[in-house]
């Protein structure tokens, strides 16, 4: 899949776990682990703003498209 997730890279900047991100944003620690694996086959984009806004980061830092090689 072309678009890959970062979600990983942006909670270890922040220093923030998985489980403490999940309560924050409102989704079970399973969906919030299965996006962050790149296992999603989409997102809403409530989601993806209430997690851009607790990491304070853009969808950008989170996402991004690589051409498939």
């Amino acid at each position: 899949m072309p678009i890959i997730i970062n979600l990983d890279v942006e909670m270890a900047k922040k220093k923030i776990s998985l489980n403490e991100l999940s309560e924050q944003v409102g989704i079970t620690p399973a969906n919030l682990s299965i996006l962050k694996t790149g296992k999603a086959k989409a997102i809403r984009f409530s989601t993806l703003e209430a997690i851009c806004k607790e990491l304070n980061c853009q969808p950008g830092d989170i996402m991004e498209w690589r051409e498939d090689e």
